[in-house]
């Protein structure tokens, strides 16, 4: 079947990940993934509608690409996940105004 999602990360740090989760060209969610010793807490954001089945692929596809990378031999009990819905109603930042042109998507 191959991988329905495409993950997009965004940033990475020696404790963290935060992906972004595309179908095709549309946005669907968010990942944000914390590493604690043998433990990883996963939040992921959902932005649109998925069926079961996709929400348990997306999961699956989290632990094949990033998870099982990161941690190859933990057991399973050992990652949390918790999804939510939402949608991003605005962004922030404190860089010049020159770049918020750039990611300005409502023009």
């Amino acid at each position: 079947m191959g991988d329905k999602f495409r993950l997009s990360r965004l940033v990475r740090t020696a404790a963290s990940e935060i992906y972004i989760v595309w179908e095709e060209d549309r946005r669907v969610g968010q990942i944000h993934l914390h590493y604690a010793h043998d433990t990883i807490h996963a939040t992921v954001i959902l932005e649109a509608d998925l069926s079961v089945t996709d929400e348990e692929g997306l999961l699956e596809q989290i632990d094949e690409d990033i998870v099982s990378s990161y941690l190859p031999s933990f057991e399973r009990e050992d990652l949390l996940v918790t999804i939510f819905r939402g949608e991003e109603t605005n962004s922030f930042s404190y860089a010049p105004d020159e770049l918020d042109d750039l990611g300005d998507a409502g023009d």
